[in-house]
């Protein structure tokens, strides 16, 4: 897999679902800052929340955990509490 130079980033600080990019690329990390009693879901798609790329679970340890994973739809994000956390990828095309 090759890392892309075109990185990007969100920063998410609530319970909420954020489109974080629309088509196809690569997530490459998420850094937890502070992490609340809910889960953050991370599926490949523009809408619904069936995860399909990872779970981290309610009060995970705060840190970057590297997904290195291509997506082909999109990368959409739900918190369930709020957690602040900023997502690391790189648009494809």
């Amino acid at each position: 897999m090759q890392l892309r130079d075109n990185y990007k980033y969100a920063y998410i600080s609530t319970a909420v679902t954020t489109q974080v990019h629309s088509g196809q690329g690569q997530l490459i990390a998420i850094t937890l800052g502070t992490t609340a009693a809910g889960t953050i879901s991370i599926i490949d798609n523009t809408t619904g929340s069936t995860v399909n790329i990872a779970t981290l679970k309610a009060s995970v340890v705060e840190g970057t955990y590297w997904f290195l994973s291509n997506y082909s739809a999109g990368l959409r994000i739900i918190t369930a509490a709020a957690s602040t956390l900023t997502v690391i990828y790189s648009p494809i095309g």
